[in-house]
């Protein structure tokens, strides 16, 4: 209740300041005043579904031996974390993904889909996040198995997730020169701003089954760095005896 609360409070806050940003003119970076106030308030609701932030469980459980138990069970790791995590987004998805998209159209208009395909593209991507940003936690808590200590990269993960994921604001409002490398070169845009341009329509569909073609190809490396990463901290383990 209280993170419904949160995320609600701060969807007013930010679409007012976007409505603010968009001006006279009613549109910026390409999104008129419904498509922000639709990728503020999805963005909010998706923001604990995707759960970029506040999972340390596997750096918890390196710190202290728990993880040995993990590597008794007949189920590799990544695939054990990832089904917990696939299982925890759903639920989010019912608890905290609803209020927020429900309140938000009380009080601002909103975009509505008005292609056929976009509802059934947009729950895809939205799953393809999760899988991604799930890659993305386990890898920077499997630094532990290295550092002990995951507190620094845990908040260089927490600043940078949030802005170049497209949380703070809709990432096409910066200039192609950046947006074009942060894009194809790291897999930030695809875990909050695909799903929320894909849901906005903000590009043709040719270029948003691209965009989630491109968000697949993340997925599929990032659980695959998972893995490698997983198999060569267990033989560190069993170097130091554990």
């Amino acid at each position: 209740m209280a993170g419904v609360v949160t995320n609600t409070v701060f969807g007013f806050l930010r679409c007012y300041v976007l409505l603010a940003a968009a001006g006279a003119a009613g549109s910026v970076g390409g999104y008129d005043r419904a498509q922000l106030a639709t990728f503020v308030w999805v963005g909010q609701g998706l923001l604990a579904v995707i759960l970029l932030w506040g999972w340390t469980e596997l750096a918890d459980r390196i710190r202290t031996g728990e993880v040995a138990a993990d590597l008794l069970r007949p189920v590799h790791p990544v695939t054990s974390y990832l089904a917990a995590d696939v299982g925890r987004a759903g639920w989010a998805a019912v608890t905290r993904l609803l209020p927020p998209v429900l309140v938000g159209p009380l009080f601002f208009d909103v975009h509505l889909p008005r292609r056929p395909g976009t509802l059934a593209l947009f729950v895809l991507s939205v799953l393809i996040a999760v899988v991604l940003c799930f890659g993305c936690r386990y890898l920077v808590n499997a630094t532990a198995y290295w550092l002990h200590d995951v507190r620094g990269p845990m908040i260089l993960w927490t600043l940078g997730a949030g802005v170049l994921a497209g949380l703070y604001f809709p990432l096409r409002f910066l200039p192609d020169p950046v947006l074009v490398p942060l894009w194809l070169l790291t897999p930030f845009p695809s875990l909050l701003q695909t799903p929320l341009d894909v849901l906005v329509e903000r590009d043709p569909a040719p270029t948003q089954l691209a965009l989630v073609g491109l968000q697949l190809g993340w997925a599929v490396a990032l659980l695959a760095l998972c893995r490698l990463v997983q198999r060569r901290a267990e033989r560190r383990m069993v170097v130091q005896g554990g």
